[in-house]
């Protein structure tokens, strides 16, 4: 049998906020999973249901150019628009995770 080496092997309570939305401009379906835990410094797993991509999500991450276009294979303009709805949802970094 396979022996781990873990680094760290815990169970947490989360909470998922599920939303659907259709961009303004793009005319793009987002079908979204927005899971809010104690780890990442605060930051949310959004995983677009669509694709089955996640990634983890904090303000800092909607200010870098080109990441939501890479992450979710967005065109620029569906990608200006999940930041826009983002900015509502993901709120502040803080590091409870030390």
């Amino acid at each position: 049998m396979a022996e781990f080496d873990l680094l760290y092997d815990s169970q947490e309570d989360t909470r998922t906020r599920f939303v659907c939305f259709v961009g303004d401009i793009s005319m793009h379906r987002f079908d979204l999973a927005i899971t809010s835990t104690n780890r990442f410094y605060g930051k949310k797993l959004i995983t677009d249901l669509q694709s089955g991509r996640t990634a983890v999500i904090g303000p800092d991450d909607l200010d870098e150019e080109g990441y939501l276009e890479h992450v979710y294979k967005l065109t620029e303009e569906e990608a200006a628009e999940l930041a826009n709805f983002l900015s509502m949802v993901v709120g502040t970094i803080n590091f409870t995770d030390l």
